[in-house]
């Protein structure tokens, strides 16, 4: 867990530098989103093999 806390702490310090988003709400919001879409993405490529 320790790594995924450190992707997770990494993300947010990239996210917070763009202009376009402002506050910890909207950033949580897309991160969300983010995961969420890389995990569909993930088992659509595991339903293809």
């Amino acid at each position: 867990m320790a790594n995924v806390s450190a992707v997770v702490s990494s993300i947010r310090n990239i996210m917070r530098q763009d202009r376009g988003i402002s506050g910890d709400a909207q950033r949580l919001e897309q991160l969300g989103w983010m995961l969420f879409l890389k995990i569909i993405d993930d088992k659509d490529q595991d339903l293809k093999y």
